[in-house]
């Protein structure tokens, strides 16, 4: 069977885009042919390449690319992992699928081991990459991480933990933010589609909801408006989402499903510059 390709970007595909590489390659090698670059290059941080040694990943094929390295193309995925990158690349020339992914920034990330935990949050996001592209059985729980996570929520928005978790109580909000959590961005005719919902009225009043209690942030291009999970909602809060929807994929694979089969989705912009 032909190997599936995966691009990984980022800006200077000196740390996340680098651990992305060499996780997949290390899970999954025998299914895809995995690639990173960078939009702006820069040389590999040393404790990038520690963290991932110490996670026990071989390094030695890594190397900084420009994303200009890879002009003209084809990838199954395009898969961005910060918001220079997905601002810079929304719709990558010749990707079959492109997913948002945003991680902290381990050079600037607070706590005791910021490159460690960046690894072991892409790990797991990674585990459930593969259960959804591959269709196997999604009951199947993420890896623990093998250590505690440590960060600060200074400086983050102010999230209210009563209207978040009351936010989680509803099907339609709950399933909108696994689904973005998964996808990085996507907008209401989409969410229309993944949750087989036909009342736009409804969808909108959820996602306001969201917005307002500051864990949805949107930007509007054209006549369309994206959504996605606030990048300065508090750690804490993303960590919540992120664990709930890694942990159970089974609850939205036939959303993700509906969401593959549609048709003319909106274009969010051919560029990267």
């Amino acid at each position: 069977m032909k190997k599936k390709s995966v691009l990984f970007l980022c800006t200077g595909n000196s740390a996340r885009s680098q651990m992305a590489e060499a996780l997949l390659r290390s899970k999954a090698a025998d299914q895809f042919e995995v690639f990173s670059a960078g939009t702006q290059p820069e040389e590999i941080d040393v404790r990038a390449i520690e963290a991932i040694q110490k996670f026990g990943v071989d390094t030695s094929h890594l190397a900084s690319k420009s994303v200009q390295h890879f002009a003209g193309q084809n990838f199954d995925y395009v898969i961005t992992l910060c918001d220079k990158a997905n601002t810079e690349c929304r719709s990558f020339p010749g990707a079959g699928k492109q997913l948002a992914w945003d991680f902290p920034d381990p050079k600037t990330r607070k706590g005791n081991h910021p490159f460690s935990s960046t690894l072991t949050e892409l790990n797991n996001r990674l585990s459930m990459f593969l259960l959804v592209e591959n269709k196997v059985s999604a009951t199947a729980k993420i890896e623990a991480p093998t250590e505690e996570l440590q960060s600060t929520d200074e400086g983050l928005v102010d999230v209210d933990p009563i209207a978040f978790y009351k936010c989680l109580t509803d099907d339609i909000r709950l399933k909108t933010l696994m689904l973005t959590h998964y996808h990085g961005e996507l907008c209401v005719c989409e969410l229309m589609q993944a949750l087989d919902e036909d009342s736009q009225p409804k969808v909108s009043r959820n996602l306001a909801l969201l917005k307002k209690a500051n864990i949805l942030s949107d930007r509007k291009h054209g006549q369309w408006v994206f959504y996605r999970i606030n990048p300065g909602l508090a750690l804490w809060a993303k960590s919540v989402i992120a664990q709930t929807t890694e942990n159970n994929i089974a609850l939205i694979l036939p959303n993700l499903e509906r969401l593959d089969s549609m048709k003319n989705r909106p274009d969010k912009a051919s560029f990267c510059r």
